[in-house]
C-alpha cells in the first residue's frame, strides 16, 4: 500500500530554550490510507460528473472527443438514477441545453456514499480517531 506521512509541529519544552519547535513525522494508519484512497476515487467520480453537469448545461458538443469521454464514462455512473425525474431541454439558436436531475442525484449519493464508507472504516479499524 501507498505510505502517506504526515508533518506535525510540536513544541518540546526544555529549560535551555522553552520556544524551540521540534518537527515531527507520524506515518498514516493502514485505516487513514483506506479512509485517503476512498476520497480520492470518490473525487473523481465527482469531478467527472460535474464536468457532465456542465456540459450537459451549456450544450457542448458531442463531435469534441473530450466530451464523449466523458460522456462515455460517466454515463455508467448515473445509470441507476436515470428516470427519476425527468430531464429539461431549452432549445438555443446553435445548442440545446439539457439539465440532467440524475447526475446532480448521483453527485449528491456519491459523496454521501463516500462519507458513509469513511465512517464505517474508522468504525472498523477500533482506532482512536482525533477528529
Amino acid at each position: 500500500m501507498a505510505e502517506f506521512t504526515k508533518e506535525t509541529i510540536t513544541t518540546q519544552e526544555n529549560n535551555v530554550n522553552p520556544n524551540v519547535n521540534t518537527p515531527v513525522k507520524r506515518e498514516a494508519s493502514n485505516s487513514q490510507t483506506i479512509e485517503y484512497l476512498v476520497y480520492f476515487l470518490f473525487g473523481i467520480i465527482e469531478v467527472l460528473l460535474a464536468f457532465r453537469l456542465v456540459f450537459k448545461l451549456i450544450g457542448a458538443s458531442l463531435s469534441s472527443a473530450f466530451v464523449g469521454f466523458i460522456y462515455g464514462l460517466t454515463g455508467v455512473f448515473i445509470l441507476p438514477f436515470e428516470g427519476i425525474f425527468r430531464r429539461w431541454f431549452t432549445q438555443g439558436v446553435e445548442t440545446t441545453s439539457i439539465f440532467e436531475p440524475s447526475t446532480l442525484v448521483a453527485i449528491i449519493v456519491y459523496a454521501v456514499l463516500a462519507w458513509g464508507i469513511v465512517k464505517l472504516v474508522r468504525i472498523l479499524s477500533g482506532e482512536q480517531q482525533t477528529d
